[in-house]
C-alpha cells in the first residue's frame, strides 16, 4: 500500500470519527480528531475546537439535538497537508413555534487537515450548506412557519438558521453556500492552503 493511499485512508478515518464520536457524545475521543489549534465554524459557533466540544456538552446537557450523516470524500493533497470535502446532512430536532420539528440541512464539511509527528487532524472544519427544509415529526401536525423572519436567513440554511434562533442561538449569516462570494473565499483558502504546504 502506498504512503498516499495510507493517508487518504488515515484522512477518511479521521472524518467519520469526527462524526460518529461527536453524535455519541464520546468527548475524550472526539477531541482527538482535531489538532491543538484546531478551530469550527458553524452557524451557531465559530472559534477553537477546545471551546466548541465544551458548548455542544452543555447543548447536549439541555436537549439540543444536533446529528450528523457522512456521504462521499474527495481529497485533494499536497504533502503534509489536505483539503477534504465530504457530503453530509445536518438533522437537528427541535420545537418550531411549539411543533416538535426535524430539519435536514444537505451540503459538504470543508476540511483543512494537516499530518503532523504522523498524525493527521482537523485544523479548519467549515460546512457549505446547500440546501434545507423542515418537516414536523407528526405529518398530520399543522406548522406555520414566521415567513418575514425566516426569508431573513440565507437560502442554503434558512430553516436550520430558524430552528437554531427558536432556541437561542445567534446564527451568523454569511456562511458558504453553493455558489456565491462565500465559498469562492473557501476554496481560494483552500488552494491557498495547500499551495503553502510545510517542506
Amino acid at each position: 500500500m502506498t504512503n498516499e493511499l495510507t493517508d487518504r485512508l488515515a484522512i477518511r478515518d479521521l472524518i467519520e470519527n469526527w462524526a460518529i464520536w461527536r453524535d455519541a457524545g464520546d468527548w475524550e475521543r472526539f477531541a482527538t480528531v482535531w489538532h491543538d489549534d484546531g478551530v469550527m465554524n458553524a452557524t451557531w459557533f465559530q472559534g477553537p475546537a477546545s471551546e466548541f466540544i465544551r458548548v455542544t456538552k452543555e447543548g447536549w446537557a439541555k436537549g439540543v439535538s444536533i446529528l450528523h450523516f457522512l456521504g462521499g470524500t474527495s481529497i485533494d493533497m499536497a504533502g503534509d497537508r489536505a483539503i477534504a470535502q465530504t457530503k453530509m446532512t445536518i438533522s437537528q430536532r427541535g420545537d418550531v413555534q411549539g411543533v416538535a420539528c426535524d430539519v435536514v440541512c444537505t451540503g459538504r464539511f470543508y476540511d483543512f487537515v494537516e499530518k503532523r509527528n504522523g498524525r493527521w487532524g482537523v485544523v479548519v472544519r467549515q460546512p457549505i450548506y446547500e440546501k434545507d427544509r423542515v418537516d414536523p415529526i407528526d405529518p398530520s401536525a399543522r406548522l406555520e412557519l414566521d415567513q418575514a423572519a425566516i426569508s431573513k436567513f440565507p437560502a442554503g440554511y434558512r430553516h436550520l438558521a430558524y430552528i437554531q434562533t427558536q432556541i437561542g442561538y445567534k446564527v451568523k449569516l454569511d456562511m458558504p453556500q453553493l455558489e456565491g462570494a462565500e465559498v469562492e473565499e473557501l476554496y481560494a483558502r483552500g488552494k491557498a492552503w495547500l499551495a503553502a504546504k510545510p517542506r
